[in-house]
């Protein structure tokens, strides 16, 4: 079973994937898309910080600023795995199997979606840790 922590880490990553994703699509109109995706990342992290750690966990025994930078390290993680899947996906896969719509919004819908799990470790054992 899915505990309610998880249940709202995927709902508050949903949200801010959501900005992420949109905020990529807008970007890529003046950036590459690697730039693209690192900047709209960087964006969907703030709000996602804004967002877990006022819905998601208990109140952490973890000060603001060690927060910050817990979070942006598995941060840093899961934006290597999201860029290295989107790239993979973009530039590998779907063109060996032939697909051809969309391809860079469909691939980074999947670069998105890739370290949910990662993250939501990395965040309760190391962000929004308790410490009794």
């Amino acid at each position: 079973m899915l505990s309610r922590h998880f249940a709202r880490f995927v709902i508050a990553g949903g949200v801010a994937a959501l900005a992420n994703f949109g905020s990529r699509i807008v970007l890529g109109i003046w950036l590459g898309y690697v730039n693209s995706i690192v900047i709209a990342y960087c964006v969907g992290m703030v709000i996602a910080f804004i967002l877990t750690r006022i819905f998601v966990f208990e109140p952490s025994t973890n000060i603001l600023h060690h927060q910050v930078i817990w979070f942006t390290l598995v941060n840093l993680v899961a934006v290597l795995q999201t860029l290295f899947v989107s790239l993979l996906f973009a530039r590998f896969i779907f063109p060996m199997i032939g697909m051809n719509w969309h391809i860079e919004t469909v691939a980074h819908a999947i670069g998105v979606a890739v370290p949910v799990f990662t993250s939501y470790l990395g965040h309760k054992h190391l962000t929004f840790r308790r410490v009794v």
